[in-house]
């Protein structure tokens, strides 16, 4: 009962009035192998009506499901145990009706132990008959337990209602303004005046060269965003394309922007594990020579920006690619995160890759090969401090999305979406539909703390999304980005002081400032809304 109070006044606070009595979401998640499965989620969900069949052969274990809905959210898990194989990856797919789903969730799973299987989809259309297959994912036999299975249904309208559930109580924060004279006394009937001057959450985009000089284009950033990164201008191939002739000059002016503009930034990136974005010259050290230009350029970067750049990407896309291992030894990163934190101790040091939160189908960058990378890291004594997902999305799939964030949230590391865009082979009314679910999806999940856009604007575009065309006019894109800022800012708020001179709310986290007027009297104050589960107290004195 209790919790259905606390929920009821959140949603008064988010302006719906009617009680919800739909499933809450469960964010549980585990990522250690353990000697037994604990119980499904969600009590097994649809599963425990009893409404599958399970078939298992020596190559996969396979559910037969029935009466499948069309546009319902379908949370998934499944403890998974192999025999015959000391570590494999194991890959659930869904075969419905009229579609193919080739991975809505992915386990590296081991022999001798349980491992948890979180994922999720959303059909396409109405399935009466559909299977889910879990198969090696490398097509070899395996020898596989499934147990405690779950399968839990959300209407859209339930998702939402999840989603702004958990924005109201780690998004926002109740205030109350207490309005008194010198005296003490309080002052019922007092005019408060309270609005929302800066956000405490980081939304932001990639900037290019391009916003230079630019001023229309600095003015819609500045007016929107509150982070930045940098989108080539502080590679390595960027700095020093030719040996020994480092030049700073643009990185510098880009620096003086954000600076003047209370703009955080990341820095991206250190080195690139791709040989194809690596300096041609690069590309030719072996040995000794290598490592005394890699140093420098450690040296040399890290120097010029000390305590400039909240975040460094260390090694981009190192699950990917290898190209210092192989040349350096598989120790090379190692000491690429340790050169980075004793140059620049307080910035937060970064992996940073892709197709983990976009996609389970690619193998080298599942959410457990990149939290076997993290450990690997740790075990070294690395520095690394933040999961830096990038997000190139096609076709976002918001359940997966949500199990891979809610398995990395049990690191209690910084979680942040760092590259955030849609296909260009999309048209630019999906993109936005698209993008709208992914940031809902971001800013919702408590673990994430922060959002970046890939969307620098060229004369020629984007990498792959504008939010404008060449004329700073919106986009379908840019519209949605605009509608959700508007939406996750408090803004302005009044009210009337009550009997107790007395005014609350609820309101985003942040800067604010509060104006009170009585009678003839009038005062300004700023405060500070953090996070925390108690009501703020501000006291303003007339």
């Amino acid at each position: 009962m209790l919790q259905h109070i606390s929920i009821f006044f959140l949603l008064l606070a988010s302006g719906v009035s009617s009680l919800y009595d739909g499933p809450l979401y469960d964010s549980t998640a585990y990522t250690q192998c353990k000697g037994y499965p604990e119980k499904p989620l969600y009590g097994g969900g649809i599963f425990k009506h009893n409404n599958i069949a399970q078939i298992k052969t020596n190559k996969s274990s396979s559910l037969v499901i029935y009466n499948l809905n069309h546009d319902t959210i379908y949370s998934f898990s499944a403890w998974v145990k192999i025999e015959g194989s000391d570590s494999v990856m194991i890959r659930a797919r869904l075969e419905a009706e009229k579609d193919t789903y080739n991975c809505i969730g992915t386990v590296s799973a081991k022999s001798g132990c349980w491992s948890f299987l979180k994922g999720g989809f959303v059909l396409n259309s109405p399935s009466n008959s559909s299977t889910i297959i879990f198969q090696n994912a490398d097509g070899k036999d395996v020898d596989m337990d499934i147990a405690s299975l779950s399968l839990q249904p959300f209407t859209k309208q339930e998702w939402r209602f999840n989603q702004e559930h958990i924005i109201n109580t780690k998004r926002k924060r109740a205030v109350t303004i207490h309005v008194s004279d010198f005296n003490g006394m309080k002052l019922q009937g007092a005019s408060v005046h309270a609005e929302q001057i800066t956000k405490d959450f980081p939304i932001g985009s990639a900037i290019a060269k391009t916003i230079l000089g630019n001023s229309p284009y600095q003015n819609w950033f500045v007016k929107r965003f509150n982070a930045a990164v940098f989108e080539n201008e502080l590679k390595w191939y960027a700095t020093e394309p030719h040996q020994g002739r480092i030049n700073y000059t643009i990185s510098d002016q880009m620096m003086q922007f954000v600076r003047s503009n209370k703009i955080i930034t990341r820095g991206h990136n250190i080195f690139w594990e791709d040989p194809k974005y690596t300096p041609a010259w690069v590309l030719n050290l072996t040995g000794t020579e290598l490592e005394s230009a890699v140093n420098s350029r450690i040296k040399s970067l890290m120097n010029q920006y000390k305590t400039e750049f909240i975040h460094w990407d260390v090694s981009n896309e190192m699950l990917h690619f290898d190209f210092y291992e192989q040349r350096l030894g598989p120790n090379a990163t190692f000491q690429f995160f340790e050169a980075a934190h004793e140059s620049d101790p307080l910035a937060t040091l970064f992996m940073n890759d892709f197709n983990v939160v976009e996609t389970c189908n690619d193998v080298k960058s599942s959410v457990d090969a990149y939290i076997f990378k993290i450990r690997e890291l740790r075990q070294h004594g690395v520095f690394m401090d933040g999961i830096g997902l990038e997000g190139h999305f096609t076709t976002p799939n918001p359940p997966l999305i949500r199990a891979i964030l809610d398995k990395f949230a049990t690191l209690d590391l910084p979680i942040w979406l760092t590259e955030i865009d849609i296909s260009k082979t999309l048209d630019h009314e999906t993109q936005a539909i698209y993008l709208e679910q992914v940031l809902r999806e971001g800013f919702s999940h408590p673990s994430v703390n922060g959002i970046m856009l890939w969307t620098a604007l060229h004369p020629y575009g984007c990498y792959q999304m504008c939010l404008t065309d060449n004329d700073l006019k919106n986009l379908p894109s840019g519209d949605m980005v605009d509608k959700l800022l508007q939406e996750w800012q408090t803004g302005r708020v009044d009210g009337v002081t009550e009997e107790h001179g007395s005014y609350s709310f609820y309101g985003f986290l942040g800067e604010y400032k509060v104006n009170v007027e009585y009678g003839n009297r009038t005062t300004s104050s700023t405060f500070s809304l953090t996070s925390g589960d108690e009501t703020r107290h501000v006291t303003v004195t007339l």
